[in-house]
């Protein structure tokens, strides 16, 4: 198996000959991530292929994975099988990380269901792709198409306040590259993705998010380190 992080092949057209391609994102706004879409564009695979997503989530999946379908489906591509993860969220302007034992008993119910996706993968099923309720679907997606045009420049909220080292983590760990450190302060270059990557992994808690977020919880999945997260960064921090 082969695993194509789409963090660092933005600027090229990734191909997969496997005969089961997985496709593993964050529900965006309710809705496919604006980075997913640009690689679905770009991804090489053949219509006989097997395709499962995997769409993770705070709990609503909404329309996510219907709209992935569709967009592979103008590729002429099939999605087999879509599947929603409900973990923890880490959208801090509604609120912190819950506790550890709320934590854990959706990070177990993941689990339990991960096992279930891969003997519905190794068995190729094909069915529907997870959905959420008519209403939710409905508004979510309105919601979701309304506020996509603004996503970019959203990072007019974000701000570093007196605790700030100028490590330059949010600069290494930011997907988008859309943070620069300038005169010892991070800088946002309105291309956000709304990750909050910056936020969770200050080491200092020092960036802020409209100066409501200084008393809230930072989270992030216990498995998963810092060290982790930069392996996954784009290879070199230059403007695009």
């Amino acid at each position: 198996s082969e695993v194509i992080s789409l963090s660092r092949t933005r600027q090229q057209s990734p191909s997969c000959d496997s005969e089961r391609v997985g496709l593993f994102f964050p529900v965006h706004i309710w809705g496919v991530p604006p980075p997913v879409i640009e690689f679905l564009r770009r991804l090489k695979v053949n219509p006989t292929q097997y395709i499962f997503a995997v769409a993770v989530n705070a709990g609503q999946v909404a329309a996510t994975l219907i709209q992935l379908g569709e967009l592979l489906h103008t590729k002429h591509l099939h999605l087999s099988s879509g599947f929603s993860i409900d973990l923890p969220s880490n959208y801090i302007p509604w609120g912190g990380a819950v506790s550890q034992e709320k934590q854990q008993k959706k990070f177990s119910a993941a689990l339990t269901k991960i096992e279930r996706i891969a003997e519905a993968v190794r068995n190729k099923e094909d069915f529907p792709p997870e959905k959420g309720p008519v209403w939710q679907n409905l508004i979510f997606s309105l919601i979701y198409r309304k506020s996509l045009p603004y996503v970019a420049g959203m990072d007019k909220s974000f701000l570093a306040d007196e605790k700030c080292t100028a490590c330059g983590i949010c600069e290494k760990i930011c997907p988008a590259q859309n943070i620069r450190i300038v005169s010892g302060k991070p800088v946002w270059q309105h291309r956000c993705e709304q990750c909050f990557a910056c936020i969770q992994w200050c080491p200092e808690e020092a960036i802020q998010h409209s100066k409501n977020t200084k008393t809230k919880k930072r989270y992030h999945h216990p498995d998963i380190s810092l060290k982790d997260m930069l392996a996954c960064a784009p290879e070199k921090n230059a403007q695009r």
